[in-house]
């Protein structure tokens, strides 16, 4: 899975590291998530990944404090196919003790074929449990067991508006799916245009658009039928997740309800998804898309003050029992080999001082509930931070759960379905099909 998972990654499903130079972070203090370990001076540690650039910068900043208070050190492999390395590594009985994955379903993979150390032995739990919300820790379990903590999050649930465009209009937040529609319509009545929608560009195009279905089938579906169209144990065509699709349709379809329409639609990449609201006059006035268009929008017009100028509202309720359903992208340190500078170091990648540490540098979000408020850099970035650690609902979206070739099918099929909804019902059945062949 990982190579879609890294196209999809590369495409947005990770945050873009705004990072400034990076200043001197005192050492951290000993975490409450910290089991007791044994001197580890001298100690190395194998940690690989896919960071480089700002990311891995930023990872160089934390991971030394931790060796500075420690005298262990970090080793740093990076790789570009994570689970072929992974999987040569482990062939040649040579792992590395930590992995960071790109999503959850390699966790899955790798623990189930045995790869993996479950942490509940190595963290402290019950610290763990103060420090995280159940929906976090179950999503990183598997077969009962914790393998995965939640390292560096994205929200694909936040939808970013202008609150003196609204307010200057008159446009109230919608709280839910009816509500957004009835905005929708106003807006367009009023002789606007209510959304800006992308389809993003590169390798990965149209993967912004399975996004939205995503967000749409957890919020209105419901986190069970979710996991079971993921695991591909019901069709495409299933009701709600027809409906889903027909809910998304329904607005990139309406007349004058996307700015540009669908030529654009499937023309524009991410980085200026979100201008159209800005400008002035604006020429839209939502963009839902996940919560790291606040680097693009802070690139793009950098006299804009967050949470005045430009901020950011829960993607709608649908189903109220779902309330507050949020889909998600993340990096997913997992343990491989058990040692104490291995427990040492994880330990610390799960408490707030790490997190805190990358948070002032810019380009990560917690949802430790221990790291502070006010760590955070504007109050944009802080929304989105308290609405991630306070979720009760949390999924990968499902596009980074799937194979990649279904996962690639689903990308063509969005470019498709935006052009042509009346093909619907064929595209459906086609993923259907390609959903089972890669099971």
């Amino acid at each position: 899975m990982l190579v879609a998972a890294v196209a999809s990654l590369g495409a947005g499903c990770a945050a873009p590291d705004r990072s400034p130079s990076l200043p001197a972070i005192l050492s951290p203090s000993a975490d409450p998530t910290s089991a007791a370990s044994p001197g580890i001076v001298g100690a190395h540690v194998r940690v690989s990944g896919l960071w480089s650039g700002p990311e891995f910068d930023s990872f160089v900043a934390v991971k030394s404090a931790w060796e500075q208070e420690t005298g262990a050190v970090v080793d740093w492999e990076p790789s570009t196919d994570l689970q072929r390395t992974l999987a040569d590594q482990v062939e040649a009985g040579d792992p590395p003790d930590i992995a960071i994955l790109p999503n959850l379903a390699l966790m899955h993979r790798l623990a189930e074929e045995g790869t993996l150390v479950p942490l509940d032995a190595v963290l402290d739990m019950q610290a763990i449990s103060r420090e995280y919300a159940p929906a976090w820790i179950d999503l990183g379990r598997h077969a009962g067991s914790l393998y995965g903590i939640f390292y560096k999050i994205t929200s694909k649930a936040t939808v970013w508006y202008d609150p003196e465009a609204f307010a200057a209009a008159a446009y109230a937040v919608p709280a839910t799916w009816d509500e957004m529609i009835e905005l929708a319509d106003r807006i367009v009545a009023d002789g606007r245009t209510p959304f800006s929608i992308v389809a993003a560009q590169g390798p990965a195009n149209g993967w912004a658009l399975t996004d939205w279905i995503s967000e749409i089938v957890l919020n209105d579906c419901g986190p069970a039928l979710y996991d079971r169209w993921i695991a591909a144990e019901v069709p495409w065509n299933e009701p709600c997740i027809r409906t889903s699709f027909e809910r998304f349709l329904g607005i990139v379809s309406a007349n004058g309800y996307v700015v540009g329409g669908t030529e654009r639609v499937v023309a524009t990449g991410d980085d200026v998804g979100a201008d159209p609201l800005y400008t002035d006059p604006p020429t839209a006035y939502l963009y839902p898309f996940a919560s790291f268009a606040q680097a693009f929008i802070a690139d793009n017009f950098p006299d804009l003050e967050p949470g005045t100028d430009y901020d950011v509202f829960p993607f709608p309720t649908i189903d109220p029992q779902h309330q507050g359903a949020v889909t998600v992208g993340a990096d997913v340190p997992v343990m491989v080999r058990d040692t104490p500078a291995a427990r040492a170091f994880m330990a610390y990648l799960a408490g707030a001082s790490a997190q805190e540490a990358w948070i002032r540098l810019g380009g990560f979000t917690s949802v430790n509930r221990s790291v502070s408020a006010d760590t955070y850099p504007d109050p944009v970035a802080r929304r989105v931070a308290e609405e991630l650690a306070g979720a009760t609902i949390v999924r990968f979206s499902a596009g980074d759960m799937m194979p990649p070739t279904l996962q690639r099918a689903w990308w063509e099929a969005m470019l498709e379905l935006v052009q042509d909804p009346k093909q619907l019902d064929a595209i459906l059945d086609r993923l259907t099909a390609v959903a089972g062949d890669a099971r």
